[in-house]
């Protein structure tokens, strides 16, 4: 009976050297690819964002150029009406 409590003892103490081997490869793992990564994945989205906002900028030109081209012939139509 008294050899019971040893190999539940062995088992606990097993258990947490595994837990703690466990423990220290994930965070290498983290330090060593996920954290230089997030900083790769940070500037490729400050790329795509500027990117972005250059296309938004082009289109909002070329929106505001076809409200204008649109008011000028609007513009254009009502004077003719009127004379």
């Amino acid at each position: 009976m008294a050899l019971f409590p040893l190999i539940i003892m062995a088992r606990y103490k097993a258990l947490t050297v595994f837990n703690f081997i466990i423990g220290t490869c994930a965070l290498s793992f983290q330090i060593g690819v996920l954290y230089p990564w997030h900083h790769q994945l940070d500037e490729d989205f400050k790329k795509l964002q500027k990117h972005h906002e250059s296309n938004l900028q082009l289109f909002h030109n070329k929106k505001w150029e076809k409200l204008n081209e649109i008011d000028s012939k609007i513009t254009a139509l009502l004077e003719k009406m009127h004379k």
